[in-house]
């Protein structure tokens, strides 16, 4: 019985894959697409960048609701008593002060929802 060569190379490299895959290894194509992304490092920071900017961005959306039903004086009376407390009530203060964002949103809703 004759055989070929390059078949017994060929079952000799899907024992390695098979080996490989065994330990946990994977094998993807250059060029297709695939769970291996590249520039896999910058994943990292993308995961914690996204909370943080959706945690800023829900802040500043319910401060500038706030100061839009509530009206400017009132919340600057708020926020001053808040900073004349104790404890932890001036680092709420410094959180909560009307910043170029929260007033912009606060325009917003004035311009969509007036009263």
């Amino acid at each position: 019985m004759w055989v070929d060569p390059n078949l017994n190379d060929f079952y000799s490299r899907v024992a390695r894959i098979e080996k490989s895959h065994a330990k946990g290894y994977g094998f993807e194509a250059a060029g297709t697409v695939g769970r291996k992304a590249s520039g896999r490092s910058t994943g990292r920071v993308f995961k914690l960048v996204k909370p943080v900017l959706l945690v800023l961005a829900v802040g500043i959306g319910v401060k500038g609701v706030i100061h839009y039903f509530i009206g400017a004086q009132t919340y600057e009376n708020r926020v001053s008593a808040l900073a004349a407390g104790d404890g932890f009530d001036p680092v709420g203060a410094w959180l909560m002060h009307a910043d170029p964002a929260t007033l912009f949103v606060s325009s917003q809703l004035q311009s969509l929802l007036p009263r």
